[in-house]
Parts: C-alpha cells; structure tokens; sequence
C-alpha cells in the first residue's frame, strides 16, 4: 500500500503544477476573441484589475491551501515509514478543510454554465482543470490511504 500512497502522492503534485500553470478553460467571444487563461493567470489577473480581496481568496483556497495540504500529506507518509507516530498535528484538521478544495473546479463549471447559457461566449474546459480536478482528488485518496495505514500501524 505504501508504493500506491507514493504513486498517488507524487502524480498529485506534478497534476497540481500542471493544473495551475495549463489553461483552465478557452472562451471565445464575437467568434474574433479568445482567452484560455491558466488558474495562475487569473490571480495575476484578478489583482491587477484591482480585485485583490477576490485574488487572495483564489490564491489561498487553489494555491496555498492544496500545496499546505500536499506538504502535510508527505509528512505523515514520511512519519508512518519512519516511526509510525503522528508526525503533523496538522494532518488531524485537513479533513474539515478538505471540503472545500474542488471549490476551484466548482467555479470553474459555474462560469462555462454562465457562459453557453448568456449567449455572450462559448466555453470550453481545457486541460488544466482536469490536471487541478485529478490533484484534488488525489490528495483526498491520499490523506485516506494515510488514515488506513495508520489505523493498521496503531493495531499491530
């Protein structure tokens, strides 16, 4: 099981990057215009355009916390390897603020909803947001694997 949690933990953070740096959706307005901007491109965006508070919601909610997140998952698998103790308090509170990670992806699908639906511009998701979906869930596995695991270790 530990080879599945490395594989999940790994492919994860490699998604993560590719999530935020790939194009999260293309939208083409007056059939001249097109946009395919990456979650990275939007917080830039979003805080040159003045909307700092919106920025650093972006920025906390699909950046900061997902790679916090990552962070704390490495070192509980680390401490299960090495010691089996609870290495992290940390990893005890990701479950409560696991609910809102596919917030993201959610918003995402919002706006191509809005978008076929207002007739103004047709949208399209790209492959940056599967990349960020398929992170998203992994760290959901993989924060589960480490519960099993530890839950194992703590019985033996």
């Amino acid at each position: 099981m530990l080879w599945l949690l490395a594989f999940i933990l790994l492919s994860g953070t490699v998604s993560f990057t590719a999530g935020v740096l790939l194009p999260l959706l293309q939208l083409d307005r007056l059939y001249f215009f097109t946009e395919t901007p990456s979650l990275l491109q939007i917080i830039v965006g979003l805080l040159q355009e003045g909307d700092v508070l919106l920025g650093l919601l972006v920025a906390g909610f699909s950046l900061v916390f997902p790679l916090l997140k990552f962070f704390v998952l490495f070192m509980e698998a680390l401490s299960i390897t090495s010691n089996g103790k609870n290495h992290s308090k940390l990893f005890n509170h990701l479950s409560m603020l696991s609910r809102w990670s596919m917030m993201d992806v959610l918003l995402v699908a919002l706006v191509i909803f809005a978008a076929k639906t207002s007739g103004f511009a047709e949208a399209v998701t790209q492959v940056g947001i599967w990349f960020y979906a398929y992170a998203v869930l992994a760290s959901a596995v993989g924060a589960s694997l480490i519960k099993r695991m530890k839950a194992i270790n703590l019985t033996s």
